[in-house]
C-alpha cells in the first residue's frame, strides 16, 4: 500500500472545517493516528464555518434525525470548554417565529415542526403567541398573527473558536495537521485509501472527506445533485445596543411569508463580540459551479436589500447601512438534509450540511470517528446518498 515519499497513517481527513475538525479531534481522543489536510489554514473564511456566530438549538424543525445530534454537540462543546478554557457555547435562548404553516428548509409549518420535535425529544421550551412574543421582546415589530417557539437552552456557538479548540486538542492528543496543500485526488488503494495533494501523497486505512463546497469536485458523480450557494451575512448597528445584548435578546429565526426567501435569522450582540452590531442573514438560492475563484466580496446592494426586505420593518432601532458584510458557502442537497455516507470506494463522506450544519458538527465528528474505526458501523439511513 505504500511507496517511496508516501506518508502513512490510520485515517486521513480531507477538509478541516466544522465536521473535519470535529472528526480529527474525536479520532485523536480515541488514540487513532490521523492526519487532517486543508488547503487553507483553519479556522478560515473561505468556506462555510465562519462569521463569528452560528445558531444552535436542540428543537430542530428540520426533522427527527437532528435533535440527538444537536444535544450531543452541546455536551461536546462543554467538554471542550473545560479542556481548553475557551468560550464556545452561549445559551442565550432561541426564538423561532412566523406565520402558522410557513415553511423553511423544505419543511412546511416550520414553527409547528419545531414544537413537535421539542416535544418528541423532551426539549424544554415554550409555545408562544404573538402577544406573548411582543411583550417579551419589544425589539420585534410583529404583524400579530405569528406563532412562536422559545428554547431557553438554545443560543449560539462561535464557529472559529470551536474549530480552533478541536484542532488544538487534536494536535495535543497526537493528530497531525497539514495546511496549504490542495487535495487533487482520493483513490482506493487495496483495502485503504491514497490521498494525493499538490505537495505529496498520503496513505491510510480510511479516508474521510469533509471538504464542504469542494467535496463535489473531489467525489464527482455521487454528488452531482448538490448545489453550492453563496450566502451573505450582515451586521447592522443598533441605536440602543443595550436592547440587543445577549442577556436581553435571543437568537431568532423568522419565517414571515410563504415564499422560501421570506425567512431571515439573527443574533444578539454577544459579550465581547468582535463586531458590536446585530448580525442578520437570509438564505439565497443562486448556485455557483465551483468555490474556486469565487468572489467573496459583498456588493453594497445586498446589504441594502437585506435591510429593506427583512430588517427595517421587523427589528426596532437598527440603522441602515451594514457595518460589516461577509460571504460564506452552503453546499445544499435537493431535500436540504445532510449527506453522511460510506461510498463504494470505502471513503466516508460528510458534507452538504444544507445551511443548518454547524450546530450538529461536534456530534457528526464523533459519528465519523466511530464509522472510521468500526468498519461495519452504518451511517444514518436518513443521510445516505441512496435516498436520491
Amino acid at each position: 500500500m505504500t511507496t517511496t515519499n508516501t506518508k502513512t497513517t490510520e485515517v486521513i481527513i480531507v477538509g478541516l472545517g466544522a465536521a473535519g475538525a470535529a472528526a480529527l479531534y474525536q479520532l485523536a481522543r480515541r488514540g487513532v493516528k490521523a492526519i487532517g489536510i486543508d488547503r487553507f489554514a483553519p479556522p478560515h473564511d473561505q468556506g462555510s464555518s465562519h462569521g463569528e456566530t452560528r445558531i444552535t438549538r436542540i428543537g430542530v424543525g428540520e426533522g427527527a434525525p437532528y435533535p440527538p445530534l444537536a444535544r450531543r454537540s452541546h455536551e461536546i462543546w462543554r467538554e471542550l470548554e473545560a479542556e481548553t478554557g475557551a468560550d464556545l457555547l452561549l445559551q442565550c435562548g432561541a426564538l423561532v417565529l412566523g406565520q402558522r404553516g410557513a415553511g423553511m428548509h423544505g419543511r412546511a409549518d416550520f414553527v409547528g415542526q419545531t414544537i413537535e420535535m421539542a416535544r418528541r425529544f423532551d426539549v424544554p421550551h415554550e409555545a408562544l403567541n404573538a402577544a406573548e412574543i411582543g411583550a417579551r421582546y419589544p425589539q420585534l415589530v410583529l404583524a400579530g398573527d405569528e406563532a412562536g417557539y422559545f428554547e431557553p437552552g438554545a443560543g449560539l456557538v462561535y464557529p472559529e473558536r470551536c474549530i480552533a479548540a478541536q484542532l488544538e486538542m487534536a494536535k495535543r492528543l497526537g493528530a497531525e495537521i497539514v495546511t496549504g496543500e490542495t487535495v487533487t485526488a482520493i483513490k482506493r488503494d487495496g483495502s485503504g485509501a491514497r490521498v494525493v495533494t499538490s505537495a505529496g501523497t498520503y496513505a491510510a486505512g480510511q479516508a474521510i472527506v469533509t471538504a464542504g463546497a469542494w467535496a463535489p469536485g473531489l467525489i464527482g458523480a455521487p454528488l452531482k445533485g448538490l448545489a453550492i450557494q453563496p450566502q451573505a451575512l450582515h451586521w447592522f448597528t443598533a441605536e440602543d445596543p443595550s436592547l440587543y445584548q445577549a442577556d436581553r435578546f435571543p437568537v431568532f429565526i423568522w419565517v414571515h411569508g410563504a415564499p422560501p426567501d421570506d425567512v431571515f435569522y439573527g443574533f444578539p450582540i454577544p459579550p465581547g463580540a468582535a463586531t458590536q452590531a446585530v448580525k442578520v442573514a437570509t438564505e439565497a438560492y443562486e448556485a455557483i459551479g465551483s468555490p474556486d475563484g469565487f468572489d467573496r466580496s459583498v456588493a453594497p446592494d445586498l446589504a441594502e436589500t437585506m435591510y429593506r426586505r427583512h430588517v427595517r420593518d421587523r427589528l426596532r432601532g437598527l440603522l441602515p447601512g451594514a457595518v460589516k458584510s461577509v460571504r460564506c458557502l452552503y453546499t445544499t442537497t435537493p431535500d436540504s438534509d445532510f449527506v453522511i455516507d460510506r461510498l463504494e470506494s470505502g471513503t466516508i463522506l460528510a458534507s452538504a450540511c444544507s445551511g443548518h450544519g454547524f450546530k450538529h458538527s461536534a456530534a457528526v465528528g464523533e459519528m465519523l470517528a466511530e464509522a472510521a474505526t468500526q468498519p461495519g458501523r452504518a451511517t444514518p439511513e436518513a443521510f445516505r446518498l441512496g435516498r436520491f
